[in-house]
């Protein structure tokens, strides 16, 4: 299995376990997430949790490109519907309203934001990057956009959303602009996570979960609604997935992407 789960005085670490892959997830391991996070529920003693990934290189570089281009993934005709295993990833998908902390060392990327957009916060080593390749490949970035609204300013989300692999926010642009809540130094990010976490699980119980379930009560609606209207957008702006591989080197290399700007 590819993810692994600890739990210790309360505090759950879930850690996505692929470095060879840079922690990108495959079905089994969507499928373990979704069931890691409901077995929270039914656990008294989980009372916070820190979801992070193995190796300095990446957090979650999002769906196996083995697993989406391979034929696995079999979308709808319909514009309407789509298929996406990385829908139920996270905490909140699965009614789960313990605080869940992110700890980031090196890259997060597209699908990394189903994780990242339902934790409380994250915290971040200072060469953790932030991007979101989708634009590059071909494909609407929707899901992931608009989780990331939730965090960003605007501007800041449009900008990543659309630059592709153009572009990555470090560390401290990310804390900068409030997406990042603390930067450490590299190696720092999951113990100081788990020191934050081991915080909310000593405090009583139904007061945190409250409150978690309050803030997200603030923005849920706008979420939702935003949500609603994805599937759509990915079924018309997608190109077809034997196409969503190519990286249109030459348009790409003229436009100066070939090495990524960190801002």
């Amino acid at each position: 299995m590819s993810i692994r789960t600890d739990v210790r005085e309360g505090v759950a670490t879930v850690t996505l376990e692929r470095p060879e892959k840079l922690n990108a997830l495959d079905l089994d391991d969507a499928r373990e997430l979704t069931a890691t996070w409901r077995a929270f529920r039914a656990d008294p003693e989980v009372r916070a949790a820190v979801v992070t990934g193995s190796g300095p290189k990446a957090f979650c570089t999002g769906i196996d490109r083995a697993a989406a281009v391979g034929g696995e993934i079999v979308q709808p005709p319909s514009p309407y519907a789509i298929e996406d295993p990385l829908l139920s990833i996270g905490p909140k998908a699965n009614d789960l309203w313990i605080p869940v902390l992110a700890a980031v060392e090196g890259m997060a990327c597209g699908g990394a934001f189903y994780l990242l957009s339902e934790a409380e916060f994250l915290i971040a080593s200072e060469e953790a990057v932030f991007f979101d390749p989708h634009t590059t490949y071909g494909m609407v970035s929707a899901y992931e956009a608009i989780g990331m609204a939730q965090r960003m300013p605007f501007g800041e989300v449009a900008r990543m959303a659309l630059m592709g692999t153009a572009e990555r926010i470090s560390a401290r642009r990310a804390y900068e602009t409030g997406l990042v809540s603390e930067v450490t130094p590299v190696g720092g990010a999951l113990e100081a996570a788990l020191r934050c976490a081991a915080v909310l699980a000593s405090y009583p119980p139904e007061a945190v979960q409250g409150t978690v379930r309050a803030l997200w009560a603030a923005k849920e609606a706008v979420r939702a609604q935003a949500m609603a209207q994805a599937p759509q957008l990915i079924a018309l702006g997608n190109l077809p997935p034997e196409r969503q591989g190519e990286l249109f080197t030459g348009r790409a290399s003229r436009a100066g992407a070939g090495t990524p700007r960190v801002r």
